[in-house]
């Protein structure tokens, strides 16, 4: 009998290291999906909070809508990069039945590695015009 454990024993040796890595590969394809979700969230938030920035700021009483055009593009530049600034517009819009300046900014996704959407983000941000 005890022959027969060693055989048992023998026949499992190297089983755990076939088990770690196929666990392994997924949790870490597992872990890059998490970063790879996080970081379009944070794009997506930033380039939101940028446009409704630039366009608060373009409705101030001695801005125009190329002002919110302008801050909206420095708001992205800083917090993120140049590159996701390369297009934003502006225009007058009715929002929710108030007179509002709408700044949309198009973006591409960010995406790490060959995973994950190759779309673009679109964000408006509104603000009531003064009259």
């Amino acid at each position: 009998m005890i022959l027969g454990a060693a055989d048992g024993s023998e026949r499992e040796r190297g089983s755990a290291v076939v088990d770690f890595v196929l666990v392994g590969g997924l949790l870490t394809m597992f872990f890059l999906a998490i970063i790879q979700l996080a970081l379009v969230l944070h794009v997506r938030n930033t380039l939101i909070d940028a446009a409704a920035s630039g366009a608060r700021y373009g409705t101030l009483a001695d801005r125009s809508a190329i002002d919110a055009r302008q801050r909206t593009g420095e708001l992205i530049g800083t917090a993120l990069n140049a590159d996701f600034a390369q297009d934003i517009q502006t225009s007058e819009v009715t929002f929710q039945g108030v007179r509002t300046l709408e700044v949309t900014v198009r973006a591409p996704m960010p995406v790490i590695g060959l995973i994950g959407p190759r779309d673009l983000l679109e964000v408006r941000g509104h603000a009531a015009i003064n009259n």
